[in-house]
């Protein structure tokens, strides 16, 4: 005689399939963990090769404000000397179009208030004539690439005059 087994009972059942789905769980998430640092590693290198750019045309444009101002003293020169600064204005044109591709580019300050993130202050000038922290002039211009300054603006800025004591009358 052979006894019979009885079948398997329900939890017989469902602690085998346990691990497999635990398995198949651990797989999925693995998979998914993978996925965003692929993600994750696509967007740092993207973001390095951007600064990285950013850093070179950074360095062009001290160079390039440099031939700016040495052309604005063109109006009292020679018809030859004149001929070879709209060759340099047409290179300088060139730079300027490359800034503009890359998302680059300069920001005017003056009457604008100071903000530290775009301006360095080079210069305070006390006055009753502006708010205080009003940009008053603009010694070399700043660059901003997206919302990122490259280069901050030099200015000078407005403060408020100190208050003098005045002489006590004296009785």
């Amino acid at each position: 005689m052979t006894q019979e087994q009885p079948p398997p009972s329900v939890e017989t059942t469902n602690e085998a399939a346990l691990p497999e789905e635990d398995y198949k769980d651990k797989y999925m998430r693995l998979l998914a963990e993978m996925e965003n640092t692929r993600k994750r590693l696509q967007k740092e290198k993207q973001e390095m090769m951007r600064f990285a750019v950013e850093n070179v045309i950074a360095e062009f444009i001290t160079p390039m404000d440099n031939l700016e101002n040495a052309l604005r003293f063109t109006q009292n020169m020679s018809q030859e000397t004149l001929n070879w600064a709209r060759g340099f204005e047409m290179i300088l044109g060139q730079f300027k179009d490359i800034l503009h591709n890359h998302d680059v580019s300069a920001f005017h300050s003056v009457g604008g208030h100071f903000d530290p993130h775009m301006h360095e202050a080079v210069e305070v000038e006390e006055t009753a004539d502006s708010t205080e922290g009003t940009i008053l002039h603009e010694y070399v211009k700043g660059y901003k690439s997206g919302q990122r300054t490259l280069r901050p603006a030099r200015v000078k800025v407005a403060k408020k005059p100190l208050e003098t004591p005045k002489p006590e009358q004296q009785e």
